[in-house]
């Protein structure tokens, strides 16, 4: 039914309001925003509140604790990381845990003697047995009292009982900043699980481009001379009550054979400013001996890459020793106004040498990728990425974690109601962000399977003229090319390259998930008969209400192209959101029942 002219005529009159109100408020409180920026070590927005697994830790950095630079040692640091975020763990698991994994970790800022680091670590989500535990450090001058931030970091945790199998409670989060984190926890640990295998494949399928052949071998220097190789005996204090050994102290002993191979290649003291992700394979215990190698696979022009590998054994007479752990580090070697300085060049053995020497290549183009597509603020990213094999596992997770945080957001504006549809709207920053919502006598894993697929949207939304899918990624992601009206007085229609990732529920209360955002294709160039749009983050979340009952949710962050068209079609605005989205219902509603074979598969 459709609403009466005086209740519509109400309703678009207060939409348009309340868009004419954020659109003026939008770009005059932009200056002001980022005059005042929030705090980075904030870890909850409730005033008085503190999150109930939140540990922190204050370290004061002694002479004993420093490197020949006098400041902070990074394996020091490694282990006050593990430790608190051991901590915060416990808290949360009510029993002893040990450390899974490590995310990548970028240290921004060393740490000199005198000044106190500051650690907070806490739950982001717990999942069946094991935890996501995000920690930021952050250091302190007790003289001038400034402060900087040096790394965050994300730890996956996990429980461990000796006579039952460990159930984890789930976290409860209340602030704007840990919805988010609990959102997207769920998607960063799909990533991890991928992880090995992602490298594997990207190792297999990328080209890597050397000049190896093309270098002055005389300025460099052999690999083999890089290489290290030290023992460790674990002893009480290296491990925990259950006599295994500290992951931190594990990475502190990895991070000092690496430090050693770095200087074999550039006589000086290198700063160590990455570690790449990773994860331990197996414990260690009090009484085994540990032997960590190092070598240095790669030597850019200012940085280089050094790989450790730690392997375990109990007795002298063992043959079989156990692979703990492997990590690669990157180092850079630093003048006196901290500048990186030229590195010599390195010359790899035959064989695996110049194996590990391609890797190496390959590696920092991933570690690139990664840092730019998973690390960058939201605000950073360019409206299209190129997608390309070497990025797709990044991209696809950008695109459903934008998507999760721009869900999470607290500061929603209810703009109009009428016949269970609603319009809310979100001023944030430089981007003015819709949500359209309502309820739907579909089952939520059909409404995920008949939208998922863009192909078929343009029988209910007019703004898709038509679709074409140019490329199935896989299972979740595909890419499309989707051709739509011309805007305002632009005869030129638009198209756009959009890159769809579609997330089954991790757990109970988790949303079906459709992030849309717009990549560059290669084969896809922008054709002079077309104006060529691009979304940043839009996309559908379906959460089940009910038997046969679902709450269907549609966000888009409108990006600058987008306000100059809402400044001029204010009124008309709603009155398309409401249009669109009935037809969207009807399609759902007459479609339910042709998904039998597929809902089996879910």
């Amino acid at each position: 039914m459709r609403p009466g002219r005086g209740v519509r005529a109400a309703m678009l009159q207060n939409v348009g309001n309340h868009l004419r109100r954020g659109l003026a408020s939008v770009f005059s409180n932009r200056a002001s925003k980022k005059s005042a920026p929030r705090s980075e070590n904030n870890m909850g927005d409730g005033e008085g509140y503190r999150n109930p697994t939140e540990v922190q830790m204050s370290q004061l950095v002694l002479p004993c604790h420093t490197n020949q630079r006098g400041e902070l040692s990074v394996g020091q640091l490694l282990k006050w990381i593990d430790a608190t975020a051991c901590l915060s763990a416990e808290r949360h698991a009510g029993c002893p845990c040990v450390t899974a994994s490590m995310d990548d970790i970028y240290f921004e800022h060393t740490i000199s003697v005198g000044h106190v680091v500051n650690i907070r670590a806490k739950v982001n989500r717990a999942f069946n047995s094991s935890m996501e535990v995000g920690i930021q450090v952050a250091s302190e001058d007790l003289c001038s009292e400034k402060q900087w931030n040096v790394c965050k970091a994300l730890a996956t945790f996990v429980a461990h009982r000796e006579l039952s199998k460990v159930k984890l409670k789930p976290t409860t989060p209340r602030t704007e900043e840990e919805k988010m984190e609990h959102s997207v926890a769920a998607e960063r640990r799909r990533m991890r699980l991928v992880y090995a295998d992602t490298i594997k494949d990207l190792l297999a399928h990328y080209v890597i481009h050397d000049d190896l052949e093309s270098k002055d071998y005389s300025r460099m220097v052999p690999a083999e001379k890089t290489r290290v190789e030290s023992v460790e005996l674990v002893l009480p204090p290296h491990a925990n009550h259950q006599g295994n050994t500290f992951g931190g102290q594990i990475m502190a002993w990895m991070e000092n054979v690496a430090t050693i191979a770095a200087s074999r290649l550039c006589h000086a003291h290198p700063t160590l400013k990455a570690i790449e992700m990773f994860h331990f394979r197996g414990p260690s215990q009090v009484g085994d001996r540990l032997v960590l190698k190092a070598i240095v696979n790669n030597a850019f022009k200012h940085s280089m890459e050094v790989g450790v590998c730690v392997e375990a054994y109990r007795q002298e007479a063992e043959t079989h020793r156990r692979h703990i752990n492997s990590a690669f580090m990157t180092f850079v070697v630093l003048d006196a106004d901290d500048q990186p300085q030229i590195l010599p060049w390195i010359r790899p053995q035959p064989g695996d040498g110049e194996r590990r020497y391609r890797e190496a290549s390959a590696r920092k183009k991933i570690r690139l990728d990664r840092k730019y597509i998973v690390s960058c603020k939201q605000a950073e990213m360019p409206l299209s990425v190129p997608w390309d094999p070497s990025n797709q596992v990044y991209l696809s997770y950008n695109n459903v974690s934008s998507l999760k945080m721009l869900v999470a957001k607290d500061n929603w504006v209810l703009s109009s109601e009428i016949n269970q549809f609603r319009v809310y709207t979100l001023e944030d920053d430089k981007f003015l962000s819709f949500h359209m919502e309502m309820l739907v006598q579909v089952d939520a894993a059909q409404a995920f399977l008949l939208l998922s697929d863009l192909r078929r949207r343009a029988e209910w939304d007019k703004h898709y003229r038509s679709v074409e899918l140019v490329q199935q990624v896989d299972e979740d992601d595909a890419i499309y090319h989707v051709i739509s009206p011309p805007i305002g007085d632009d005869p030129k229609p638009q198209d756009f390259v959009i890159l769809a990732s579609r997330r089954k529920p991790c757990d109970n209360g988790d949303p079906y998930v459709i992030a849309l955002r717009s990549v560059t294709l290669p084969t896809h160039r922008e054709m002079p008969e077309y104006r060529r749009g691009e979304t940043l983050c839009s996309g559908f979340c379906f959460w089940r209400e009910g038997d046969q009952l679902t709450k269907v949710s549609y966000y888009n962050q409108a990006t600058p192209g987008f306000l100059n068209y809402v400044t001029t079609n204010v009124t008309g605005l709603s009155s398309e959101f409401y249009t669109t989205f009935k037809a969207c219902e009807q399609f759902l509603l007459d479609n339910r029942n042709d998904l039998a074979p597929s809902l089996q598969a879910l």
